[in-house]
């Protein structure tokens, strides 16, 4: 006698089983993520993840019908089976998008979410105030997922136990000498529901560059009386030169440079109590050594660069000690403005010179990233900044 039951086709199983396991890693890093920053972006990445393929899925599944439930099923079975199927539908979409909404409205600990450390992932403009009614249908539809997964595993093992096909032998890879028939699929199928689900998540992924610089380009700070002071008598070779900071997060160093930047030196070695120095930084040409601290420096309660593109350093009081040099750095960031001890060498070779400084400030006293980390429980306080600049003296 013929079979006519038909098992799943390949990319139905694929997905089927990878997003079961998403599924099951996301209910245990769900409850493994508290106080772990790295866990927490990877729930965010996994979550992303399982919209894109359950979008995939679904496609596929209205081009490609699954096969028929088998005959031996009584009517409130298929009538269950077929509600679960629609509620795990239903929930891979919703959950994801709950969880998105929920870190779009996040403020207390409000980090930008990085797709697996590379892909920046932006937010979805959302009432803030919904974030409290978020947080709870988010967390009681991941019990609700719970709840239908021990639904479909323990009518999966039913019917595997009482039916001569089972619904397991559809869902699993040729394993038996006498296999299920293959459904066949509608040709086209794999790159359109593939396709349809990538492109949606490229378009997001790059909707921010696609609407344009999310911040002022070139933007100069308000002079201040000593930067209109300043009767620049150097030219910085930006090339050999740079601004680099750094500190800790969560006990491992991390590491940056600002790549748009000028400065207006004003220097003579036989005065050098007459010098100073106004050095204009664009804020948002941060770069950091993981794309989510560099991401993490444009918002807010960082840097702010939608709203403070520039941010100003101004050194003066310059005295020469056993060769080295002792001067006041003034930083400005945002609004506010701190005065730090900066030391530095310089190495003078004819119409040339080579500085090299340093000094450390306290992210506080600036207001950078005190929303979420107050008592840098994550991210020390000192910052240390590291300066050197390559420059030519003016004819």
């Amino acid at each position: 006698m013929a079979r006519t039951s038909q098992r799943y086709a390949t990319v139905a199983i694929l997905l089927h089983w990878t997003i079961a396991a998403a599924i099951l890693f996301m209910i245990w890093l769900g409850w493994n993520m508290d106080e772990n920053e790295a866990r927490y972006q990877l729930h965010k990445s996994v979550g992303i993840t399982i919209l894109v393929l359950t979008v995939a899925r679904v496609i596929w599944r209205l081009l490609n019908p699954p096969p028929a439930q088998s005959d031996g099923l009584s009517s409130w079975e298929a009538t269950t089976s077929r509600l679960v199927h629609l509620g795990f539908y239903g929930l891979m979409i919703a959950l994801p998008l709950t969880g998105w909404l929920l870190v779009s409205t996040e403020r207390s600990f409000d980090v930008p979410t990085v797709i697996f450390g590379m892909i920046s992932w932006p937010d979805i403009p959302f009432p803030v105030a919904f974030h409290p009614v978020l947080e709870m249908v988010h967390g009681r539809m991941a019990w609700l997922v719970i709840f239908l997964l021990g639904l479909h595993v323990a009518g999966a093992i039913k019917h595997e136990m009482t039916s001569d096909e089972g619904v397991l032998k559809k869902m699993l890879p040729a394993i038996t000498a006498d296999p299920l028939e293959v459904r066949p699929t509608r040709k086209g199928s794999l790159e359109l529901s593939f396709g349809i689900a990538l492109g949606a998540f490229a378009l997001i992924a790059l909707s921010p560059v696609l609407s344009g610089p999310q911040w002022p380009v070139r933007e100069r700070a308000p002079e201040s009386s000593l930067q209109q002071g300043v009767v620049a008598n150097w030219t910085v070779d930006y090339g050999g030169s740079e601004i680099r900071f750094s500190g800790r997060h969560d006990g491992d160093i991390y590491s940056g440079v600002f790549s748009d930047w000028d400065a207006q030196i004003q220097f003579d070695p036989d005065a050098p109590d007459a010098g100073k120095a106004v050095i204009t930084i664009q804020t948002g040409s941060a770069t950091a050594n993981k794309k989510l601290y560099t991401d993490s420096l444009k918002a807010g309660e960082w840097f702010d660069v939608a709203v403070y593109p520039a941010a100003t350093a101004e050194v003066f009081q310059i005295a020469e000690a056993d060769g080295s040099y002792a001067a006041q750095l003034r930083l400005n960031v945002k609004d506010r403005s701190v005065t730090v001890p900066f030391q530095f060498t310089l190495n003078l070779m004819d119409q040339q010179a080579e500085m090299t400084g340093q000094t450390e400030i306290g992210r506080k006293s600036l207001d950078l990233g005190q929303t979420s980390d107050p008592g840098n429980d994550w991210v020390d306080d000192a910052v240390t900044i590291s300066v050197r600049v390559s420059a030519s003296r003016l004819d």
